[in-house]
C-alpha cells in the first residue's frame, strides 16, 4: 500500500516547524540579503546593481547624525523615524548577514514558543529600537548602524531573562543567566584586538538590555506578577 507522504516527516518543510512571525522576518531579511548577493554577482540588475547595498544603507539605515539633526530641530519626519524598523534588515555583507539570520531563527523560536509570537516580535523591533537610540545618544559616530544584531541581542535579552527566573526558583546564582551576553562581549574585546570592530557594540548591548527589561512585561505571567506587586503597594 503506498505510504502517505503528506504526513512522511523527511518530506516537511522546515518551515513548518517555525512560528509565523519567525518565518517572515527571516523571509524579509534573507530576501533582501539575496537581492543583493545576486546583484553583486552580476546576475541581475545590471551594473548599477553593484551599489544597490551602499543605496539602501543610505536610504534606509540608521544615521547616529542624521537622528541628532532631527532631534536639535525638534522635527521628525516619518521616512526618517522609518530607519528605526529597517536598518535591522540591511547588512553589510552576505556573512554579515548569515550569522544575524541563525542567531534570529533559533533564538526568535525560542522566544515565540516560550512567550508567544507577538511578544517575540515586540523583543526584536523594540530591542532595535533601542539599539539605534543608545547609538545616537551615547555616542558622535557618523558611521551607519546596520543589521539584525541590535535586535537579535534583544532576544539574547529575552533568553537571559528566562534563564535568570529558572535559577531563581532553583536558588542557584541568577548570575549565571548572563554567561552568554558575557561570552559574546568578551569575544568582541579579543576581536577588537586584531582590528577594528566599530562602535555597533554599543547598540547591541543597549539592545540586549532592552530585551531583558521588556521580558518583565513580556514573559509568561511576569504581567500577572507587576501587577501583584502594584497591589500589594
Amino acid at each position: 500500500m503506498p505510504s502517505d507522504d503528506n504526513h512522511n516527516p523527511d518530506l516537511e518543510s522546515p518551515f513548518n516547524k517555525l512560528p509565523v512571525v519567525v518565518v517572515v522576518l527571516f523571509l524579509i531579511m534573507a530576501g533582501v540579503e539575496a537581492v543583493l548577493a545576486l546583484g553583486e554577482a552580476g546576475l541581475v540588475g545590471g551594473p548599477s546593481a553593484i551599489g544597490w547595498r551602499l543605496g539602501l544603507v543610505r536610504d534606509w539605515g540608521f544615521s547616529g547624525d542624521l537622528f541628532d539633526a532631527m532631534w536639535a530641530d525638534g522635527f521628525f519626519p516619518l521616512e526618517h523615524l522609518a530607519r528605526f524598523l529597517t536598518y535591522p534588515f540591511i547588512h553589510l555583507s552576505f556573512t554579515h548577514a548569515l550569522l544575524a539570520v541563525v542567531l534570529m531563527l533559533a533564538l526568535g523560536k525560542m522566544a515565540a514558543e516560550v512567550m508567544g509570537q507577538l511578544a517575540m516580535l515586540a523583543l526584536f523591533v523594540l530591542s532595535g529600537i533601542g539599539g539605534a537610540l543608545a547609538y545616537a545618544f551615547l555616542l558622535d559616530d557618523p558611521v551607519w548602524l546596520v543589521g539584525a544584531y541590535p535586535s537579535v541581542y534583544g532576544l539574547i535579552g529575552g533568553y537571559s531573562f528566562l534563564i535568570w527566573r529558572r535559577l531563581e526558583g532553583t536558588g542557584s546564582k541568577q548570575l549565571e543567566a548572563f554567561t552568554l551576553i558575557g561570552m559574546l562581549m568578551a569575544l568582541q574585546l579579543i576581536w577588537s584586538l586584531f582590528g577594528s570592530v566599530g562602535n555597533g557594540w554599543v547598540a547591541e548591548l543597549a539592545g540586549f538590555f532592552c530585551g531583558f527589561f521588556l521580558c518583565f512585561i513580556c514573559a509568561p505571567g511576569e504581567w500577572g506578577r507587576l501587577l501583584r506587586r502594584m497591589r500589594d503597594r
